[in-house]
This record gives C-alpha cells, structure tokens and sequence, in this order.
C-alpha cells in the first residue's frame, strides 16, 4: 500500500519543538517590553525638564502643576502607588514616575540637592 502523510510520533516531535522554541521566546519578549516601559518613562521625564525649564524661563520659578503644559505617555505616572511625583527643592525640584505594567520606578533632578536615586543633574535613573 501506498501510504501519504506524518505519523503520529512525527507530528508530536514538531509540537514539541515548538513548545520549546516558546518557551525560549516569550521570555525574551517580556524583558524587551519591560525595556520598552522603562524607555517611555525615562523619555516623559527628560519632556518634563523641557517643560519645568519653559515654566521657569517665564515665572523665573519652577513648578509642581503643570496644568496643560506637559503630559504623560499612556501608562506613564498612572500606576497604584506610583504616580508621578514633583517635589520642588532649594534650587531645583525632582520627580518620579511609575508605570502601569511594571514595579520599576525612574527618577530625575534639576539643581543641586537630591532625594532620589537618580546620580547626575537631568539624567534620568530607573530602578
């Protein structure tokens, strides 16, 4: 007899191929989302020292409302416990941010006091 098609034993070794090919690439995928979140929140907080310095070069002050003036990427500053935070200082301020999908944090700071994590004058940290 002439006989056309997979057996089953093959067919169970490319499921299981498969499986194992997922099972190496979604891991992967996860990290390069995370990479993703984290990318947004540094990208919201270097646009936040953009919009703090526009308020000051106009109030000769800086802020902790905004108002319409600055806003966050979707996610960005909106996660429990996480929102983001402005605190004005001495000379300067620094703020914080959360994302929805993640537990990092990322931080920045304009002046020359810090209260974060964050180690160089407008360069955003994450943690």
């Amino acid at each position: 007899m002439n006989r056309k098609g997979f057996t089953l034993i093959e067919l169970l070794i490319v499921v299981v191929i498969i499986g194992i090919l997922a099972a190496i690439a979604i891991p992967k995928f996860a990290n390069t989302k995370e990479k993703a979140y984290l990318a947004s929140m540094k990208s919201d907080l270097r646009n936040l020292v953009t919009a703090e310095e526009a308020y000051f070069a106009d109030s000769v002050k800086y802020t902790t409302n905004l108002g319409t003036a600055y806003a966050t990427t979707s996610g960005v500053g909106t996660a429990p416990g996480q929102p983001m935070t402005i605190t004005l200082t001495a000379d300067g301020w620094e703020a914080t941010v959360g994302h929805s999908t993640t537990t990092k944090q990322c931080a920045i700071y304009v002046g020359s006091t810090t209260a974060t994590w964050a180690t160089k004058e407008g360069e955003p940290k994450c943690k």
